[in-house]
């Protein structure tokens, strides 16, 4: 209570000051709270770094410049933001393609210095320097971060070859206004009158209560999402399955995102890109999933490109970070008791940057352990890419 009366008078004055004597002013409270003075002023006070350092100079020289016109409030050069809307898109874009770590994290790095990155700006238009790019990276939430080791033993260039690659064919299909997806499994959901992590505004003393035991017995079944996100227009669809995850379940889920959502967006396209993991139903080794997207393929008369993420990187797939994290936010503390919730919690999933999920029921039974006879493998016109070709390929319609 007593730190926050202190902060109002101080807050108090310096509005009263010219801005030289605000300089001043904060620089002196950031020498006499000593290591970590200029971040909390800078909290505080919202002037900047820089602005607090040439005071902090002033003072120890004793050298007060003369103060002469003070600028009217309001005056001064205006935040680029304004002044040069497409500067965020434009870092945004420069960030998206060369950004590594774990996007699901809050907090994400880049291996690119500020100095590059501004260097890149001004070669686009943007006129910036680099600590300016500083500032607007942490507006962000992105931040300087050392080295972390990696579990899986692929090889970094291996590794980073095949994200440049899927890099090149996603701009590539979306400069042809052709649809670009990734598409997932979400986390198998036990469906009864179960705790489900997180916390919701409830009257005090009032929560909701679930049984004790998280016995399968006393639930409903399972619920397996598998997800289709489109990052062009920012929209997903989920089928929710009520058996098995299998590579039939996952190619009925994407094929029911095409009659759903895909084919009215994309009426006139002939091709389709597929951003995939490299397991799971979904996998690169898979018989079943090349399979069941050949009879989609033909059933939609779509060629379809399917890219995977390299072993080990399922995390930056888009629809990781991009849709199902939301959609975990958004139902975090409710019980999901029945399949219609379920459902409905999925389908009401929205986002400030304009998400828009749709949700269905899967009750098809999908049986687990189907083979793929080599004969069948043999009618998929599959056509292998020279880049990692266990990774790359295009099924054709017949």
């Amino acid at each position: 209570m007593a730190r926050d009366m202190a902060d109002k008078f101080f807050l108090k004055i310096l509005g009263r000051l010219d801005e030289a004597q605000a300089r001043w002013y904060v620089a002196r409270e950031a020498i006499a709270l000593g290591r970590g003075g200029i971040k909390a002023l800078e909290q505080l006070t919202t002037m900047s770094r820089p602005t607090i350092l040439r005071g902090i100079r002033e003072l120890k020289a004793d050298e007060f410049p003369p103060v002469g016109r003070v600028r009217r409030r309001g005056a001064g050069r205006k935040p680029l933001e304004l002044a040069d809307p497409g500067l965020t898109i434009a870092l945004q874009r420069i960030m998206e393609d060369t950004t590594a770590g774990d996007p699901m994290s809050p907090l994400r790095w880049t291996n690119k210095s500020t100095t590059a990155i501004a260097e890149e700006l001004s070669r686009q238009g943007h006129e910036v320097s680099h600590e300016t790019v500083r500032k607007r990276l942490e507006d962000l939430d992105y931040s300087l971060q050392g080295n972390r080791k990696n579990k899986d033993g692929l090889s970094p260039p291996e590794r980073d070859e095949q994200f440049r690659y899927i890099n090149r064919k996603v701009k590539k299909f979306l400069s042809r206004g052709e649809p670009v997806i990734s598409v997932d499994t979400k986390k198998k959901e036990k469906v009864g009158n179960f705790k489900n992590p997180g916390k919701t505004w409830r009257p005090k003393g009032q929560p909701k209560e679930v049984l004790s035991k998280d016995f399968p017995n006393l639930g409903r079944g399972t619920a397996v999402p598998y997800g289709t996100y489109d990052p062009e227009r920012n929209e997903g669809f989920v089928n929710v399955g009520m058996s098995a995850d299998t590579a039939e379940f996952a190619v009925e889920s994407i094929s029911r995102w095409w009659k759903l959502c895909g084919h009215r967006h994309y009426s006139h396209s002939k091709a389709l890109l597929i951003c995939a993991d490299s397991g799971g139903s979904n996998g690169s080794r898979i018989r079943a999933w090349k399979y069941h997207l050949q009879r989609f393929a033909d059933a939609a008369g779509l060629s379809i490109t399917v890219c995977h993420y390299p072993p080990g990187t399922s995390k930056w797939n888009k629809i990781e970070h991009r849709m199902f994290s939301f959609i975990s936010m958004n139902w975090k503390g409710e019980p999901l008791v029945n399949y219609e919730t379920v459902v409905n919690l999925i389908g009401g999933t929205r986002t400030k940057t304009g998400l828009r999920i749709r949700a269905r029921l899967d009750r098809r039974q999908y049986e687990k352990g189907v083979k793929i006879t080599d004969e069948q493998l043999d009618r998929v016109n599959l056509k292998p890419h020279k880049t990692h070709p266990q990774w790359n390929y295009t099924i054709a319609s017949h």
